[in-house]
């Protein structure tokens, strides 16, 4: 299931035990070739180097929302990344030198495990809430609690740095 290695630390509590405070609903699902983990992209770039296409089905409730998304090439979605511990503060990536803190790591662990993903849009479906993806760095099944189109003109930051090596 899932094992520390060294130098990582789990917080004392873990946060998946602690009552909710806010409502987060879940508007659909996405389906990928990804079934388990180990299988899983562990970023936008791998799961497009797969050529593996991935779709969004967005519950019925939900799918007027889609009006207008079918102009865009791209779009922001936030999934819950439902089968990762909530708990381990301290990480030591697999290809790291040093560990590091969970807020300074895209790994899928962290006290609210929501994913981040930037796709393609290859279609959009608004009678049956499907949207057709170019790829994307989730598993089968991964709850949906977000859509938000991608604007070039601000979502663009020329000026973005990271530190050396990454």
């Amino acid at each position: 299931m899932f094992e520390l290695r060294a130098n990582e630390k789990v917080m004392a509590l873990d946060p998946a035990a602690l009552p909710g405070d806010a409502h987060i609903v879940f508007i659909g699902r996405i389906r990928s070739p990804w079934r388990e983990r180990s299988e899983c992209p562990k970023n936008m770039r791998a799961a497009l180097e797969t050529g593996q296409r991935a779709s969004l089905m967005l519950d019925p409730p939900y799918r007027e929302g889609l009006l207008g998304l079918e102009g865009y090439t791209h779009a922001h979605i936030f999934t819950w990344l439902h089968q990762v511990p909530r708990n381990l503060i301290i990480q030591k990536p697999r290809h790291a030198t040093e560990e590091q803190g969970t807020f300074a790591l895209r790994s899928p662990i962290r006290p609210n495990p929501v994913g981040l993903h930037t796709a393609r849009l290859l279609g959009v479906d608004q009678q049956t809430g499907v949207i057709e993806l170019e790829a994307i760095d989730a598993l089968d099944g991964t709850p949906v609690i977000d859509i938000k189109p991608y604007f070039p003109s601000v979502d663009l930051l020329a000026d973005a740095m990271t530190p050396k090596g990454r």
